[in-house]
């Protein structure tokens, strides 16, 4: 009894003590891990530098299997290892134990094994003797006398040289006296930090505006002027609700840098692998960057991402391809996502074989079509036929391709970049004639003979696998009738293989939006279809099909119908009714036949009562793609200036989004042009803000009318439609109208006031326009009441 009662009583202390060790287990840093880094103090093997509160850490590191190590920068309490900073990017070391950072003669420099300089800070003239390496919870890494220095009373400071990450409270500057920009450079690929292509920076032109170059020399990207709140081109910064901006010019030097709204956020901007400078934000809910926007928006609009003679393909993945007779020419870059080396002949030219022309099979053309012909094109303008220009391409051995059009003959000498396969429906796309070698081709033109006994073995080949292509259609036909099952009694639930087929493995894109791509396809019993390929899905099957079969109870005159669906693990597809006459998109921007004034009027309303419909009756269905703004935003891509502001802040999504993006589409639907466009002197014409003005200042509204139509449109009809639309973007979801009150004021049952100028629109300036309305946003909103 005695016993126990001593137990008790010790256990109390026993558990303080365990409790004691538990919290010095979790308080302190690790062994390895120094707040320093000293001229007696180095850094080696897996030791780091954290800074102060465990934001960031700073050491050596290396990427999968590669025996290369360098010294870089991560984010310490995330779980995904991002790095944001490497200093020997450019000069790995082999041995990390050996390698060793350290301080000499004032400076922070690498060592490998060798004790050969491989990096430094570089500075000129420092006290040798009390210099420091600090990291700070920036993530800005400092060399200072004393070891809790500020950055401010730094000798050296990492955001001075970033890589390819631009951090909160760094600079992206150009510096007036040397004239020298400081750049943010992609890695070569996935897995290897090396200096790549792509690089951003400050135009050294004083445009206040950031470029993005290829190789350093080929622009093909700006950000457009700053106009004191967002860049021109990048409308989408408006909706940011993470960064503030700012630019600060002086006789010395202009930067950009920013700053967090919420100090507990975390942040960063990337030139990425990709070409596109990419803006992400750590949801900590889901464990993984949030991509909330990219420029350029395409990825084929990146200066020869492909490399020469690779072909970039937006409309289905991989984006990059070789042409025929072409093979990457470093295939475990592909592999990785680099691109730039491009492709090589996987023959030589008949003419580099023998200097004889008229020696063994000719050299011929492969014709390919729906192009964006590459670049550096030169015209022959003495060939003013097709047979002509053939003719020269064929006799010069380094010429590689030839193109014949309504402006002449062009040909292209050795390597090519930026060619670009477009879509079907594209009315730019051109006609290459691709020079391959004669073996490339197998049939009589480039064979000198072929025996009787092997075509004739040929043949039986050809029939004996007609037969079995015949029998295994017959059952695939019968498979597809087996896996084709009702839901609800209307619905197919199609096999993913069978729609894979039927859009021959996804390759005719119709289009894209925010939940995914839409492809063409045929059925075996030749109805034609378009299938949705949903990419932020987050429900189970069950829950899907569910899910689905109330869509499939959805019949209006104004949606498309849904055929089916399919399910297979975390594929999920949606099936509709092909529509012959083609999307908005395509009729109102791509065709030449201009829509008249009266059509679009129909189609306006026509849109407003499948939406009412929907929201009256099926707004759940949002369920089937979720809500979830950390995952679709990473699909979004093109349809950005669609989207309503709640869609970036990331707050709950009701109806109203939905009219947020019906009114952008009406402005366009007026103007017959996208509400954003692009000047060649870089600015952009904002058709919203220039509506804004008309309607406010009373001016006859049909000027803002597709110029196409010369004027033919009704005035009380386009009235209503701009009024409409500015109702639906303002910028709180209260003050926009229900898509049933759009129908009756388009209908001209209801009638409304002049809306407010949404906050929008007032960060646009467009000095191209004759007038522009310019409104204090406070004094506008103070005389508004929430009419609907």
């Amino acid at each position: 009894m005695i016993n126990n009662i001593n137990i008790m009583k010790r256990k109390p202390l026993f558990s303080f003590f365990l409790l004691i060790i538990s919290f010095s287990l979790h308080t302190f840093p690790p062994l390895s891990a120094l707040t320093i880094i000293s001229s007696t103090q180095p850094l080696s093997g897996d030791q780091t530098l954290v800074s102060k509160d465990g934001n960031f850490e700073l050491g050596f590191f290396n990427i999968g299997n590669s025996s290369n190590y360098y010294i870089g920068m991560w984010y310490k309490k995330i779980s995904t290892r991002t790095y944001v900073w490497v200093a020997n990017r450019d000069y790995p070391v082999s041995d990390k134990t050996s390698s060793k950072l350290v301080i000499s003669d004032g400076n922070l420099v690498l060592l490998d094994q060798s004790k050969n300089l491989v990096w430094s800070t570089n500075l000129s003239s420092t006290s040798s003797n009390s210099v420091v390496a600090v990291l700070l919870d920036t993530g800005n890494l400092i060399l200072s006398n004393r070891p809790h220095a500020s950055a401010s009373q730094a000798l050296w400071h990492s955001f001075d040289f970033p890589t390819d990450t631009w951090l909160p409270g760094a600079k992206l500057k150009l510096d007036k006296i040397t004239n020298k920009t400081q750049h943010l450079t992609a890695w070569k690929n996935s897995e290897d930090p090396a200096t790549g292509l792509f690089s951003l920076k400050l135009d050294p032109n004083g445009t206040n505006s950031y470029l993005i170059f290829w190789n350093n020399t080929q622009q093909y990207w700006t950000s457009g002027s700053w106009n004191g709140q967002i860049f021109v081109m990048v409308p989408i910064m408006w909706s940011n609700n993470v960064f503030n901006f700012a630019f600060v010019s002086n006789d010395n030097e202009s930067y950009f840098t920013f700053s967090l709204q919420n100090n507990s956020t975390i942040s960063r901007f990337v030139m990425d692998v990709s070409g596109q400078v990419k803006q992400f934000t750590w949801l900590e809910s889901t464990q993984q960057w949030n991509l909330f926007w990219s420029q350029p928006r395409g990825q084929c609009q990146v200066y020869a991402f492909c490399g020469a003679f690779g072909s970039c393909n937006e409309i289905s993945k991989p984006y990059c391809n070789c042409l025929n007779g072409y093979e990457p020419k470093l295939q475990s870059g592909w592999d990785l996502g680099d691109y730039s080396n491009g492709c090589v002949k996987t023959n030589k030219f008949q003419c580099e074989l023998s200097s004889d022309p008229s020696s063994g099979a000719k050299d011929r053309f492969l014709t390919k079509v729906n192009l964006a012909l590459p670049e550096q094109a030169r015209r022959v303008v003495e060939a003013g036929l097709r047979e002509e220009c053939e003719s020269t391409c064929l006799s010069n051995c380094s010429c590689t391709a030839y193109a014949f059009n309504s402006s002449g003959c062009f040909i292209w000498r050795g390597e090519f970049l930026n060619l670009q396969q477009l879509s079907e429906d594209d009315r730019n796309g051109q006609t290459l004639f691709l020079k391959l070698a004669a073996s490339e081709f197998h049939d009589s033109k480039s064979n000198n003979g072929t025996t009787i006994g092997i075509a004739g073995v040929a043949v039986g080949g050809i029939m004996i696998l007609l037969a079995l292509v015949l029998i295994l259609v017959i059952r695939r036909r019968k498979i597809l009738t087996g896996a084709r099952t009702s839901v609800e009694g209307s619905l197919i639930a199609f096999a993913y293989r069978d729609l894979q087929n039927a859009t021959k493995n996804f390759s005719v894109k119709l289009g894209g939006g925010g939940f995914g791509s839409v492809f063409k396809g045929i059925l075996p019993d030749s109805s034609v279809i378009a299938v949705k390929k949903l990419e932020s899905i987050s429900q189970g099957e069950k829950q899907f099909r569910t899910e689905v079969s109330t869509i499939g109870t959805v019949q209006h005159v104004n949606l498309v119908r849904l055929r089916g669906f399919c399910s297979e693990g975390d594929k999920r597809l949606l099936v509709y009714d092909y529509m012959p006459n083609g999307s908005l998109d395509s009729n109102l921007f791509k065709n030449s036949k201009v829509l008249h004034w009266k059509v679009r009027f129909e189609i306006a309303l026509g849109i407003a009562r499948g939406l009412a419909y929907l929201h009256e009756k099926y707004f759940g269905l949002a369920k089937l793609v979720g809500r979830d703004f950390s995952r679709v935003l990473t699909t979004i891509r093109g349809t950005l200036g669609y989207l309503a502001p709640e869609w970036i802040s990331g707050v709950a999504i009701t109806a109203k989004a939905d009219v947020y993006s019906y009114g952008k589409v009406l402005f366009e639907l007026v103007s017959g042009r996208r509400n954003s466009d692009p000047y060649k002197d870089g600015q952009v014409s904002f058709f919203p803000t220039l509506a804004a003005n008309i309607l406010h200042q009373g001016k006859n509204v049909i000027s803002l009318l597709d110029s196409r139509l010369e004027g033919d449109g009704d005035v009380e009809e386009i009235t209503r439609v701009i009024k409409v639309a500015s109702w639906c973007v303002q910028d709180a979801e209260t003050d926009r109208p229900s898509m049933g009150q759009v129908v009756q004021i388009l209908e001209g049952v209801l009638d409304v006031d002049l809306p407010p100028i949404p906050r929008l629109f007032l960060a646009f300036v467009d000095d191209h326009e004759d007038s522009i309305f310019v409104t204090k946003s406070n004094s506008t909103h103070s005389t508004h009441q929430d009419t609907f």
